[in-house]
C-alpha cells in the first residue's frame, strides 16, 4: 500500500490532469475558425509595395502612404527625421523579402534627398485610416 502523503499526490496529480483534459474538450477546436480569420484579416489589412502610389510626411515622425489612390496608410516612425521636411526628399522601400506590407515590420524605408543623403526610417506603427480620416488629413498632406 502506498504512504498516505503518496497517494495525495497521485490524486492530486489525476484531477488535475482530468481537469485539463476538460478544459481541453470544452475549449473546442485547436487554431483560428474561419470566422476568427477573416476577422483578423479586416482588422490588418494588408497592401502590395507596388500599390504605393505617394508619400506625405504631416510631421517628423509620421508618413502617409497612399495605396491604389484610395486609401490611406499612416505609418508612425521610431525616430524623427528632419530630412521628411525637405521638398526634394524621395521614400525609397529597400524590401527584399515578400511584397505584401500587413506590418510595420515588414515596412523597410529610407528617406533619400539630393545631394544623396540617404537615412533609414524605421516604421513602429502601421494602420490603415478610414475613409472619414482620410477626408479629415488637410490637403496639403494628403499623399495623392
Amino acid at each position: 500500500m502506498l504512504p498516505q502523503r503518496r497517494l495525495s499526490f497521485a490524486r492530486f496529480t489525476a484531477a488535475a490532469v482530468a481537469a485539463g483534459l476538460s478544459a481541453v474538450a470544452h475549449a473546442g477546436p485547436l487554431g483560428p475558425t474561419p470566422e476568427s480569420k477573416a476577422a483578423a484579416e479586416a482588422a490588418t489589412p494588408c497592401f502590395y509595395i507596388n500599390q504605393w502610389e505617394g508619400w506625405k510626411a504631416p510631421n517628423d515622425h509620421t508618413l502617409y502612404l497612399g495605396v491604389n489612390f484610395k486609401e490611406v496608410y499612416e505609418v508612425q516612425l521610431g525616430g524623427r527625421s528632419s530630412l521628411l521636411q525637405d521638398p526634394d526628399a524621395r521614400i525609397v522601400s529597400l524590401t527584399q523579402g515578400p511584397d505584401t506590407v500587413c506590418h510595420a515590420i515588414d515596412l523597410e524605408l529610407a528617406v533619400v534627398t539630393p545631394p544623396g543623403i540617404r537615412a533609414p526610417l524605421i516604421a513602429t506603427h502601421l494602420r490603415k485610416l478610414t475613409p472619414q480620416e482620410v477626408a479629415a488629413i488637410p490637403p496639403k498632406d494628403r499623399p495623392f
